[in-house]
């Protein structure tokens, strides 16, 4: 875990512009700080901390999907199955419409399955939630790709690829293939 808060601790540091190379710790960095970097510290760390707690709700959605029960998720957290399920649990806003909805629900074993036929459909991810995906839709069809945390790669781009949304750990990527919904045989 060492290695894990030096790491949060000088990315912090650097989105805060107060980053020294040449010290060998970030208590270094801190003990020479104006009240304006001081400032840009908290914001920075303000910054990482909605980041990290994003990123903590994505992986218990992913666990979720993957079938880990929500009292096994409560221990990993030092809290309760009915906690770590009222936390992390629901959908937030729910839409239902001719151009967006909520496909769901799906887990990691059928996701993409159920994003090809949606795609097919003309639909295609734009966020993820807990056991489902937010869908725009548009008068063409969509192909989905899920890939561990990383964006396209430039064959991907150069291919039509695009981010979809992003769900820790999870990046969705997304492309028009340009095929009216109309036209399709399937």
């Amino acid at each position: 875990m060492t290695d894990l808060a030096d790491a949060v601790a000088r990315a912090v540091l650097t989105e805060a512009g107060v980053e020294d190379a040449a010290s060998d710790s970030a208590a270094d960095v801190a003990s020479g700080l104006d009240a304006d970097a001081h400032l840009a510290v908290i914001t920075a760390s303000a910054h990482a901390e909605q980041l990290a707690a994003g990123m903590l709700h994505r992986a218990v959605i992913a666990a979720r999907g993957a079938g880990v029960s929500w009292a096994r998720i409560g221990e990993r957290l030092g809290m309760s199955r009915q906690a770590a399920q009222q936390r992390f649990g629901g959908q937030g806003d729910v839409v239902d419409s001719d151009t967006e909805r909520w496909l769901g629900p799906v887990t990691a074993f059928d996701e993409m399955a159920e994003l090809a036929l949606a795609g097919r459909e003309g639909w295609h991810t734009v966020e993820a939630g807990m056991l489902a995906h937010r869908m725009l839709r548009t008068d063409t069809r969509w192909e989905h790709r899920r890939t561990l945390w990383r964006g396209p790669s430039a064959r991907e781009v150069e291919s039509g690829w695009q981010i979809g949304c992003r769900a820790f750990p999870w990046i969705y990527l997304v492309r028009d293939i340009g095929i009216p919904v109309a036209d399709s045989a399937d």
